[in-house]
């Protein structure tokens, strides 16, 4: 798989394995401005914004270190938009990161809630 096609189809793995686990997916790669969100999602009554990282092997870092400071900053600015555009100025939200490592033929997926503030 090259990257771009590594990527789509972590996305998809992330969104059918967080529906498994009781989120409901709202959008997929919502953009606003220059930014975008791979995924906007309910968990439990609370919104959250999904950043998905696929990688094929930790050789350069594990998936959840290349969500940098500057794209968590990315990612609040396209949440603002996002909870603008939806009329949702004072829904509770929070960021997770689906972080998502295959190895050969085994693939191992995790996420971190709250990941960021």
């Amino acid at each position: 798989m090259k990257g771009q096609q590594t990527g789509r189809v972590g996305e998809e793995l992330a969104a059918k394995w967080l529906e498994q686990r009781g989120y409901r997916i709202l959008h997929r790669n919502f953009r606003f401005d220059r930014g975008e969100v791979d995924l906007v999602a309910e968990d439990g009554g609370e919104l959250v914004f999904i950043e998905v990282k696929t990688r094929r092997g930790v050789g350069f870092g594990t998936p959840e270190e290349a969500v940098t400071p500057a794209k968590e900053e990315q990612m609040k600015k396209v949440a603002e938009g996002y909870l603008l555009k939806h009329g949702l100025e004072q829904q509770a939200c929070r960021f997770d990161i689906v972080s998502i490592v295959y190895k050969g033929s085994d693939v191992t997926v995790s996420i971190i809630k709250n990941a960021f503030v």
